[in-house]
């Protein structure tokens, strides 16, 4: 396969990888999904992500077909990464993309959960024993070396089952050669050497080569050395010469005489080539010297290759999994269930960027639509819903938190709801409310939400508010529209809007649910109850904002001019919410 077979690569990155890696190792590292390996070599981590998705999972990218959905997809990813083990787990979840068979997300589920199951049985003690060893790995710089330390530590840990036990299974005796040799050989720069004090004699001919080396960088001073002897004839000059270096340098005077010319046109050239000839012979001999050991190691790793590299393919994918296997553990997360009738249902579920930001605990919501057995509380059958009620009121949060269990779901991933029953979708069309009214935002949006509604009966639908975008008379016949569409096209969806009422009758399979403020709180601030209320619309309560104005007046004339306003919405609740505000007759 050619490096520009893969998506993103064209002549110019190519070339980068080629020269950066070599094109075998370009393409080892797009396959093993090495983020680092192609940053590396120059390129972006952004593009390098970008190339290594697409590589490895193209189709499944495609569900996500609105900014809206893709922000949410990249916000779990991100989410998912601060519980990374190791830097290459990290640049995996940083790649990991929605699946496009059901298979497929239970394998993963399978895998997931097994990880998950492991990392609980672990003690506190031993679970830091585990993240010491992966930093450990990293601070090796990863690699075939780190690799083995790390299979060999985590076995003297006494990990051995579940996640663990492809890391057990490997030889223990056939990784102990392999960690010498390799802790013998250095291959980084792409060329392999031999390190420091493996081998005697070669250390040896390093040191005497690297003290003629310093030798020859005096140059003059060298010259004048020896003159200063009162040498006289060449003969003697050359034995001052010989006697000279084999005093500043470990070299034995034989050595020293054996490559040293005999004659030179004056002192000047006979040092120069006297140390040139010197300085050769003794590259030559720590070059064969180091050949030498270096295949001895090789044969050496050879002989483990096999134990090497199902330790590098045993970390990484642990170091994955444990990685999951965290985020899972730290959000609480559920393993979903597949169903073939479209539906997504949650039970008490939980947006993941309000568990992460939240001081107290955050209401979790129940909330389901299409047929599904899971929320029982929940009506079943009704393939959308237009959900209502007061602003602020978690609306948005809600269908970000749908977005959430479904994205996370076809990543095979386990999703943040006590129980969780979802359908596979080709589409997600998640749409936040966007403030701009104006013909182009209009036109766009249709044209981003309508066509996947088109091309497959597996569409999910999460439009806010969807009448923010066009003039109020038009904006609940097209409204209408997008539902009868979704409806006729056999998608599920939750459309949030305020024009419930003008939507009436909704078609068959579709239905209202509101969200509703219970009161004031201490602070005179909208109390919400966010789980919504079904077959029923829910309203602002202007009540509660009025008993808010009225409670704050700073003056007579202002709260009388609120409290006309409480008679039109109703006196006797706007008392109720005054608490101990004085009410005038």
């Amino acid at each position: 396969m050619r490096l520009q077979d893969y998506w993103g690569i064209g002549p110019k990155t190519a070339s980068q990888l080629e020269d950066g890696l070599g094109t075998e190792r370009a393409i080892r590292a797009i396959e093993s999904m090495d983020i680092g390996a192609l940053a590396d070599a120059g390129l972006a981590r952004g593009r390098a992500t970008r190339i290594l998705r697409h590589a490895h999972g193209e189709q499944g990218m495609g569900i996500l077909t609105t900014p809206d959905a893709r922000t949410v997809y990249k916000d779990l990813l991100k989410r998912a990464q601060e519980y990374a083990v190791t830097d290459h787990a990290g640049d995996r979840i940083r790649v990991l993309t929605p699946l496009t068979s059901v298979d497929a997300m239970e394998n993963r589920l399978d895998e997931v959960t097994l990880a998950t199951d492991t990392w609980d049985d672990l003690d506190d003690s031993t679970r830091e024993e585990v993240l010491d060893v992966f930093t450990r790995f990293d601070e090796m710089g990863g690699g075939d070396r780190a690799a083995v330390e790390t299979v060999l530590a985590l076995q003297d840990v006494g990990l051995d089952t579940g996640v663990f036990a492809s890391i057990d299974a490997i030889d223990p005796d056939a990784l102990d050669d392999a960690r010498e040799a390799l802790g013998s050989l250095d291959t980084e720069g792409g060329e392999t050497t031999v390190r420091e004090g493996v081998d005697d004699e070669l250390d040896t001919a390093r040191e005497q080569l690297a003290a003629v080396e310093h030798l020859e960088a005096q140059g003059i001073d060298v010259i004048e050395a020896i003159q200063s002897d009162g040498v006289r004839s060449s003969e003697e000059f050359r034995e001052a010469f010989i006697s000279y270096v084999a005093n500043e340098t470990p070299l034995p005077a034989t050595r020293v005489r054996e490559a040293t010319p005999t004659e030179a046109a004056d002192a000047t050239d006979f040092v120069t080539q006297g140390l040139r000839d010197l300085l050769d012979a003794l590259r030559e001999s720590v070059e064969a010297r180091e050949q030498a050991v270096a295949n001895e190691l090789e044969s050496a790793l050879d002989d483990s290759r096999d134990e090497i590299e199902a330790a590098v393919t045993a970390v990484n994918e642990t170091a994955f999994q444990l990685s999951l296997a965290r985020f899972v553990r730290a959000y609480d997360l559920t393993r979903p269930t597949f169903v073939e009738s479209g539906c997504v249902a949650a039970v008490n579920a939980r947006n993941l960027s309000l568990v992460a930001a939240a001081d107290d605990d955050v209401q979790p919501v129940t909330y389901a639509v299409g047929d599904h057995e899971c929320a029982g509380e929940v009506p079943t059958g009704d393939q959308v819903t237009v959900l209502t009620g007061a602003n602020s009121g978690g609306k948005t949060t809600l269908l970000e938190t749908l977005c959430q269990v479904v994205v996370l779901a076809h990543m095979g991933l386990p999703v943040p709801a006590d129980d969780a029953e979802v359908s596979r979708v080709d589409a997600i069309v998640f749409h936040r409310r966007h403030a701009s009214f104006n013909a182009g935002v209009l036109e766009s949006t249709l044209q981003t939400i309508v066509p996947p509604l088109t091309e497959s009966n597996r569409t999910l639908m999460l439009v806010d508010e969807f009448e923010a975008i066009t003039e109020p008379g038009s904006a609940a016949d097209l409204l209408y529209g997008l539902v009868r569409l979704a409806v006729d096209a056999g998608a599920v969806g939750v459309y949030v809007t305020h024009l419930a009422d003008d939507l009436e009758p909704l078609p068959e399979r579709a239905r209202t649910d509101g969200i509703f403020a219970r009161g004031l709180r201490d602070d005179l601030t909208l109390d919400v109850d966010y789980q919504p209320q079904f077959e029923t619309v829910g309203r602002s309560t202007p009540e509660f904002i009025v008993s808010r104005l009225v409670a704050n007046a700073s003056d007579r004339s202002e709260r009388a001019g609120f409290e006309a306003l409480a008679d039109a919405v109703g006196e006797d609740v706007v008392q109720q919410t005054l608490l101990d505000a004085e009410w005038s007759s």
